[in-house]
């Protein structure tokens, strides 16, 4: 960490989503930048698709600053980091500012997505596939 970002006040929270957790840190700037494990967002999401989930926080969020993100991900696949980026910067803005609490949560960026996996029980194939049963 350089000697001018440790002393830059700065938004911190964490967004998980299945086995992803983000940890977030919105700097205020002058302009908008992602910084994600050290990539830069083109770089570390390079599907469309994934960019847009990532920064859906802050573009439909309406804060009057524009941030610099800075993230820290690991665990899960690409896209659950990226909606765990979304989720820790959806809590981060509202460490910043709790006005922007009901734009939020009526999009749904606030809530923990809970489905995972489920586990393998034993005497199955998978969760729930059994053996194939024959009567004789």
């Amino acid at each position: 960490m350089t000697p001018t970002t440790a002393k830059t006040k700065y938004y911190e929270a964490v967004g998980r989503r299945k086995t992803a957790i983000a940890r977030v840190r919105l700097f205020p700037g002058s302009k908008s930048a992602y910084e994600i494990n050290g990539k830069t967002l083109e770089a570390y999401f390079p599907v469309k698709e994934m960019q847009r989930a990532a920064t859906e926080a802050i573009n439909n969020g309406k804060a009057a600053e524009k941030f610099h993100v800075s993230a820290r991900i690991v665990g899960g696949g690409i896209n659950a980091q990226s909606e765990a980026l979304r989720h820790g910067i959806a809590r981060a803005l509202i460490v910043y500012d709790v006005q922007l609490r009901g734009g939020l949560k009526k999009l749904g960026y606030l809530k923990r997505d809970p489905r995972a996996k489920e586990r393998r029980k034993f005497g199955l194939k998978k969760a729930r596939k059994s053996p194939q049963w024959s009567k004789r």
